[in-house]
């Protein structure tokens, strides 16, 4: 079986690159182009029966991922179930569950199932469940634990899988010498640094890489270089550790390329807005253009219960700067594991960062949205202003629950409605 960078190289258009052309408006074979060169990624597997592709990378619209997922404190089917709901209302274009409690092979079958966005997950989050579940601590994980897990989730029709590969002892070394304010706040990338400290040797996802070559191009996976090592903290932007990570990570995209494997980036957590940008041009030089899938970045620290807004304001300049794939964020980040609320709210917040982004780039169709909303709003033309919301169920929800006393406008202004006003006004005299 050929994968889809395969398949492009080949000349062929796949169905997936099609079905991408034709959502994006962009012409199929410039798409197999990039596709082959690898600076855009279709995470779409096979097995996973009931997916619509979406593609994420160089000239398409910056994409949207809602994190999702189970606790040790909070494992409802149900709950879950409410939350992917949530997420695809919404309007997100891909969902990661992140599940660590309960039973996570259940979990994530219903989100495949349910899912027609892509999904993923962190692999050794499964494998630190199932080791700890057996009395044995993290730091006992042996390869084959890591590997086993994550060849059964490909089989099961992950699409895409976030993997610590970058977390290595060179890495952890300069964090140790450097010095951190909030050390390693990645889950994954936490428990590979503790296995790495603990056992004296080679984090195994990046030791035995070609073995998960083998899984992820055997399944058509697409590899999410997750990043182990992100700053916590604005003090701990752009460190050593960080970079020294990132350049193991365009070392080894190359290496997944040169056998047909799909790749993304993951980029850092929280950095100051004036770090933005050089940390979206890094890291397209670094990773030879490979999509950038960043979580925010979150731009202060002192946002807790409103982190979202934080995070929009940092996705919006990275994706004005480059960046292909926004990671959302919350209002409960930091404080609590989210509900479908929150998941709702933390989409919606990261598309706008995501649309003013295509706009700053200049993309046509975003452009042409906007010029649309502004032609409905001149007109007073409500319905059309739904329909072209991001949020349509709020705006409306927002406008009924304050119905004004003059027909046509709405209870900020009533009477002294500017555009009405100016409407009037510049109407042409009768007769005329």
């Amino acid at each position: 079986m050929q994968t889809q960078i395969e398949m492009a190289r080949a000349g062929k258009i796949s169905p997936a690159v099609a079905q991408v052309a034709e959502r994006e408006g962009i012409d199929p074979q410039e798409l197999r182009r990039r596709v082959a060169a690898g600076t855009v990624a279709i995470p779409a597997n096979p097995a996973h029966g009931n997916l619509v592709p979406c593609g994420v990378g160089q000239g398409l619209k910056v994409k949207v991922n809602a994190n999702i997922g189970s606790s040790p404190d909070q494992a409802d089917p149900a709950l879950e179930a409410a939350k992917l709901q949530a997420a695809l209302d919404a309007g997100a274009d891909a969902v990661m569950d992140l599940s660590t409690g309960g039973d996570l092979k259940a979990l994530r079958h219903q989100v495949l199932q349910r899912s027609p966005v892509p999904v993923g997950t962190v692999p050794i989050y499964q494998a630190a469940a199932e080791v700890t579940a057996e009395g044995r601590g993290v730091v006992d994980m042996s390869a084959d634990d890591i590997f086993g897990v994550i060849e059964a989730q490909a089989a099961e029709g992950v699409d895409f899988m976030t993997v610590h590969c970058g977390v290595t002892r060179a890495a952890l070394d300069h964090l140790r010498a450097e010095g951190r304010v909030t050390d390693v706040v990645s889950r994954g990338g936490a428990f590979l640094a503790c296995w790495i400290i603990a056992n004296q040797a080679e984090n195994p996802l990046y030791d035995q890489f070609d073995r998960l070559l083998d899984i992820c191009r055997a399944h058509e996976v697409t590899l999410s270089l997750g990043d182990g090592l992100r700053p916590g903290c604005l003090a701990d932007a752009s460190d050593r550790a960080q970079i020294t990570e990132l350049v193991t990570l365009g070392q080894l995209t190359q290496r997944a390329w040169d056998v047909g494997v799909q790749v993304m980036i993951e980029g850092p957590g929280h950095v100051p807005l004036d770090q933005v940008r050089a940390n979206v041009e890094m890291q397209k030089s670094l990773c030879h253009n490979a999509p950038f899938y960043v979580l925010g970045p979150l731009v202060t620290d002192i946002a807790a219960g409103h982190d979202h807004v934080a995070c929009a304001i940092g996705g919006a300049l990275a994706g004005w700067a480059g960046a292909d794939f926004l990671c959302y964020v919350t209002p409960s980040e930091h404080l609590a594991l989210p509900g479908p609320d929150d998941v709702y709210e933390g989409v919606i917040t990261t598309r706008i960062a995501a649309h003013a982004a295509d706009i700053a780039r200049g993309r046509p169709q975003s452009l042409a949205h906007d010029r649309a909303m502004a032609e409905a709003r001149k007109k007073v033309d409500w319905e059309a202003m739904y329909s072209l919301c991001l949020d349509p169920a709020t705006a409306r929800k927002m406008r009924e629950a304050s119905i004004p006393a003059e027909e046509g406008v709405c209870t900020m202004c009533g009477q002294y409605c500017a555009v009405k006003l100016m409407t009037e006004f510049f109407k042409p005299p009768a007769g005329a």
